[in-house]
This record gives structure tokens, sequence and C-alpha cells, in this order.
């Protein structure tokens, strides 16, 4: 039951994403506010999982494989590269961004194809360290850049890469902090 409650959530919030991105509503937003979006909703989503009963009942038992495979949407990182490419983002964000999610992306995968349980527990762990590290750093360029050149990063703010901001990145980093603590990490 918790595993069908969080599908019609995650469901619902990608429509409201997708609603306001067609909008058009996005676009006018000048920094801080898109990042002041993504914090929050990242925010409410890693407190929701916490505090929520169904969402912590289901955080509590969903098999880590089921969060690690959210990360294979990380492939997303080719289309900054294309987008790279057609001059529609800054090199500093999409070519390192781009790399970085697809290592993530392809390292999710390999972690999901893993047989063993404590190796892949570790691998799991050495991947999360290293995704969640990714994750921040293109947040942090992504900041950086939207802050010095606010249109330079003005794709991020129209469909389809501003379900970035409003829908993706809050749960990947909620998948991050999910796994570590579905790891134990800490904890001892």
């Amino acid at each position: 039951m918790p595993g069908r409650a969080v599908l019609a959530i995650t469901s619902l919030w990608l429509v409201a994403a997708v609603a306001v991105g067609a909008s058009g509503v996005l676009r006018s937003l000048r920094p801080p506010a898109p990042q002041i979006v993504l914090v929050a909703l990242t925010g409410l989503t890693i407190g929701a999982l916490a505090t929520v009963g169904v969402l912590r009942r289901w955080a509590a038992s969903v098999d880590v494989r089921v969060l690690v495979s959210v990360h294979l949407t990380r492939f997303v990182g080719l289309y900054f590269l294309y987008l790279w490419r057609r001059g529609e983002l800054p090199y500093d964000f999409a070519v390192p961004g781009g790399i970085g999610d697809i290592i993530v992306a392809a390292g999710a995968l390999g972690v999901l194809l893993v047989r063993d349980e404590t190796a892949r527990r570790r691998a799991v762990l050495a991947w999360n360290v290293v995704g969640l590290a990714d994750i921040l750093f293109v947040v942090a360029t992504a900041v950086r850049l939207a802050l010095t050149d606010p249109e330079s990063m003005s794709a991020l703010l129209r469909l389809p890469l501003c379900l970035l901001p409003t829908f993706l990145v809050p749960i990947v980093i909620a998948t991050h902090v999910l796994i570590f603590v579905r790891l134990g990490v800490g904890s001892r």
C-alpha cells in the first residue's frame, strides 16, 4: 500500500511540475527564486519522507535498488551535452554536470547488476557518496552561473529542463539521503 501512495503522490507532483513549467511562470523567476524553489522542494521531500506516516513506512521498507534505479534518469546528462553543443547551456554547467550525471547513471546501472548482497552494499555506499557529491556540484554550479548570468541558465526555467529543479533534483537528493539512512551510515 505505501508504494501505491508514493506512486500517486509522485505522479501528482510530476503533473503539477509540468503544469507550472507549461504555464511559463518559472521563466519570470530571477535568482535566487529558482534556487529557493529547489531547496524548499528538497527540504519538503526529505521532511515528508521522515514524518508523513505512509511515506515514512515506504522509506523504511523500499528496496534500496528501487532508490538507486531512480538515478538512471541522470542519463539526462546526455541532453546537457547536446544543449551545450547547440549553445543553449554554458560549458561550465553542461559538460562537467553532464559527464558527471552520465557516470553516476552508469554507476547506478552497475550497482543494480551486483548480485552479492555484501558487495552490493559496499558498491551502493561508494556510488551514493559519488552521486551525492556530483548532484551537489551540479546544483552549486547552476546557482553560481545563474547568479552571475541568469540568462545563461534560462533553459532550466523552460520545459523540459524546468522539471529538474521542480521535480527530479529534489527527488535525486532525497533518495541519496534516504540511501544513507537505509544503509545506517552515521547511526553507529
